[in-house]
């Protein structure tokens, strides 16, 4: 799921009460004046939530702009701190709770300088052209303020090499073998004129709200400030990458390797995961899930008669013709028919009372940053719902996308997953604004993953392909566990933990070393959607199992969805109070 740092949009405010105010006052005022802020100090955060004031502007990626945003940060927590908490209602305890925690990961993570690495083969500011996925050009000022943006893309630029060479000065760089992937994505944007260039796109068609006259004029400033600013600032980044970043870049994989290293894992871990377990135990935890789900797995095989062992039924399900579509276009006709199924099932455990309204669609993943990224990925709607949500999907190479994993990808990234708790945590009552967007990722995640099971119970995993294709996307949940701890903390290759996933699922070559790949530049992440799975299914067990007869699944996933998006021991006690609740009705 792509979120353009909203994490990091959400943890930077600061804001003083005023003396006057009384707690919830404070607290209230805190959150709003707090959420302004941080639309401020990331435009571009701004545009993915749907707030069009600050299309003009980029985000300033100064030292000094930093350090005022760090400092800001801890202003705000000694802000919050200085409210009283058992002042104010439940609700908002939970509010407060929640900020505080976002708040303290914040500044924890401070202290390793992740603002010194602002570009990996997931995207940067080499692949900046995406934000257009998110503007709507329908009228003159739209096209002005993608002018403006432009006009101010090489400060942008220079900004982001200044901090690439602060992070080679200070050990804070990318494993040069992910990193090689970036030079092609930076020789796509030396376009050989501003006709070419992708940042023209809007350009080339205009709305009938534009007259002709503003067209060519508009055209004519897009031109100078693609020929006269942005190609030039890509000229300046394909040298500095080529000749001085590239060779700086590490050759070891392993997080522990950078400065603090053992210590940043440590940090990012306990973050994703919003828990204390160590790396040993997070990797224990995913051997016995790969244990238990291969187990799942041979059954699959022994019922659709395979005769070979495992590992010759996953290079069967990877190569067999019949389980590829033969073209892009039909491959994103079969993703849009599968989330087409689903759309109505929905009812069999969801309250349709409770169902969010925000419609969603299913787009392509841009063609340019394909070849290095996942297989798909969601995208929120705007917030005025001018927006809907989007399940982009990866065409690239359609003969590594298999169909029998298309069911329990779209369950994860658009309904149940992503887009219906996205959708509906925009739709709760008398919440502050950070709590409808938060994206806590061990919830977030773990709820979607959660989601992928719930189509047993929707009757979508009808066929045992499907079924098996579920089995594999758990799998590549548990493998996670096992081979980012083993990346990051255990000292193993990258060949290592490519091996150790194609030993273990029958996603393709293709996507295993993309996702081997993410998870060395993003140590800890992928940590986040397993253990909020596990977590998600103890609790409703356990909730199933205290309240018998009485236990409403379409009621818990009100509760958890309800609650929102937050650490996973804050979710574990709303839950523990509903039961608590439902056991004295």
């Amino acid at each position: 799921m792509r979120l353009l740092a909203i994490t990091l949009l959400l943890a930077s405010f600061a804001a003083k009460a005023t003396p006057e105010a009384t707690p919830t006052e404070a607290l209230n005022g805190l959150f709003a004046s707090e959420w302004e802020r941080g639309l401020q100090r990331d435009p571009l955060g701004a545009t993915y939530l749907g707030d069009n004031r600050f299309n003009q502007r980029l985000p300033d990626l100064s030292a000094a702009a930093i350090e005022a945003d760090f400092s800001a940060t801890r202003d705000a927590l000694a802000t919050l701190k200085a409210i009283d908490r058992s002042a104010v209602k439940a609700s908002d305890q939970l509010n407060y709770d929640v900020f505080a925690w976002q708040l303290e990961q914040s500044i924890a993570e401070q202290a390793f300088h992740p603002e010194r690495t602002p570009i990996s083969q997931r995207g940067g500011i080499q692949t900046f052209d995406e934000v257009l996925e998110l503007l709507r050009f329908d009228s003159a000022q739209s096209y002005l303020d993608w002018i403006a943006r432009m006009r101010g893309f090489g400060d942008y630029m220079d900004q982001t090499i200044a901090l690439m060479q602060a992070g080679i000065e200070s050990g804070h760089v990318p494993p040069k073998v992910v990193m090689q992937r970036v030079s092609a994505q930076i020789k796509g944007q030396l376009a050989k004129s501003a006709e070419e260039s992708r940042f023209w796109k809007p350009f080339a068609t205009f709305p009938a709200s534009v007259t002709a006259e503003q067209q060519a004029e508009l055209r004519s400033a897009g031109r100078a400030a693609i020929s006269e600013v942005v190609l030039p600032a890509y000229g300046r980044l394909h040298t500095f990458f080529t000749e001085t970043y590239l060779p700086a870049c590490r050759d070891s994989v392993a997080a522990s390797s950078l400065p603090d290293g053992k210590a940043l894992y440590a940090q990012r871990a306990g973050f994703y995961t919003t828990t204390s377990l160590s790396p040993d135990e997070i990797h224990e935890i995913g051997l016995k899930e790969v244990a238990r789900i291969r187990a799942e797995m041979e059954k699959v095989r022994e019922e659709v008669k395979f005769a070979g062992d495992l590992p010759a039924f996953f290079a069967h399900l990877r190569s067999d013709p019949k389980f590829f579509q033969p073209t892009p276009a039909a491959l994103l006709s079969a993703y849009r028919d599968v989330s087409k199924r689903i759309d109505p099932e929905l009812i069999k455990v969801f309250n349709v009372a409770t169902m969010p309204r925000m419609p969603y669609g299913v787009r392509p993943i841009p063609a340019a940053s394909a070849p290095d990224t996942t297989t798909a990925y969601y995208q929120g709607g705007a917030l005025d719902g001018s927006r809907a949500g989007y399940y982009y999907v990866n065409l690239y190479k359609p003969e590594t996308r298999p169909n029998w994993e298309m069911m329990a990808l779209s369950l994860h990234e658009a309904v149940p997953g992503h887009h219906y708790q996205f959708a509906y945590a925009l739709e709760l009552p008398q919440q502050p604004m950070f709590r409808k967007v938060a994206y806590v990722v061990a919830y977030g995640e773990g709820w979607a993953l959660y989601a992928e099971r719930l189509g047993y119970e929707m009757g979508l995993y009808d066929d045992p392909y499907d079924r098996f294709g579920q089995l594999t996307y758990d799998m590549w949940r548990a493998v996670r566990l096992v081979v980012d701890t083993g990346l990051h903390s255990k000292g193993w290759s990258r060949q290592q933990a490519i091996d150790y996933f194609m030993a273990n699922a029958a996603k393709t070559e293709q996507d295993v070393v993309n996702e081997i790949d993410r998870y060395i530049v993003w140590p800890g992440q992928a940590l986040a959607y397993k253990i909020g799975q596990l977590k998600i299914s103890e609790l409703r067990d356990r909730a199933s199992k205290a309240l018998g007869d009485r236990f409403n699944l379409k009621d818990f996933h009100d509760v958890v969805l309800g609650t929102g998006s937050v650490p996973l021991s804050v979710l574990e006690k709303q839950v523990d109070v509903w039961v608590a609740v439902q056991r004295e009705k």
